[in-house]
């Protein structure tokens, strides 16, 4: 299979989680970026980003049209991690290539265990502004970190701490997740990395394309169905990211 071809069908895949669940994709994306494209790690957490912005977009999109996004929750929320996630991105492509992957196996696995669980989180009905400013800076943190949007970690913070409904949940991530990455991907903007635009494109591509297809997914199969398929892909994605670092 050429990459060409492995390109396509993983921004695809990348796409769906996305726009089903409102988050997997991202941490989709470095893996097989690095193990099926040949990006480096560092390469492969910047071109994550471009992926994440722009499929996070598309996706927001169609759920805004839906009317399933609370823009001033998600603003406030985003505007918390702003800061964190450039100050990450700055720092992340100095660590060693090993180091990097083992930190995101970890993200994985723990993106992996959240969406295997069946129970959905439930609202507190009361909202703290230290918490909600602290879960903010803490997910824009991880977004310019390891590259990854953080939907597994936006959803569920929004539910609990800023007392957003599930119906709007996944939407509302969607907006913190594009604009966490837009701003990682400014504080990488002076990294020497290089990206093969001949690869990510294509995968940028079908991974729009794919959150299109995984707005209109989520309405006729279950979240939970979609939550425990995708999170024992991740599962499998972090046991043979971890092994590989440590190796």
């Amino acid at each position: 299979m050429t990459p060409l071809i492995l390109a396509v069908l993983a921004g695809g895949v990348a796409g769906v989680s996305l726009g089903a669940l409102g988050a997997g994709g991202s941490i989709l994306t470095v893996p097989a970026l690095i193990y099926l494209l040949g990006f480096t790690p560092a390469a492969a957490t910047t071109a994550s980003l471009v992926v994440v912005v722009v499929t996070s977009v598309t996706a927001l999109v169609a759920h805004a049209r839906a009317g399933a996004v609370r823009w001033r929750a998600g603003l406030l929320f985003a505007a918390a991690g702003l800061l964190p996630a450039a100050g990450a991105g700055a720092l992340s492509a100095r660590l060693p290539a090993a180091v990097l992957t083992l930190l995101f196996a970890t993200v994985a696995a723990l993106a992996g265990l959240h969406m295997l669980r069946r129970r959905a989180p439930g609202g507190s009905g009361t909202v703290s502004g230290v918490r909600a400013a602290g879960a903010g800076a803490g997910l824009g943190a991880v977004t310019g970190f390891l590259g990854v949007g953080g939907g597994f970690l936006a959803v569920p913070a929004l539910v609990t701490v800023l007392a957003v409904p599930m119906s709007a949940a996944v939407g509302t991530s969607l907006l913190v997740v594009a604009a966490n990455g837009l701003v990682a991907l400014a504080g990488r903007a002076y990294a020497a990395v290089h990206l093969d635009l001949a690869l990510l494109l294509p995968f940028l591509a079908a991974a729009v394309l794919g959150a299109w297809d995984g707005r209109r997914l989520a309405a006729k199969v279950s979240a939970g169905t979609l939550r425990r398929v995708f999170g024992a892909l991740l599962l499998t994605v972090a046991v043979a990211m971890g092994a590989t670092a440590v190796l």
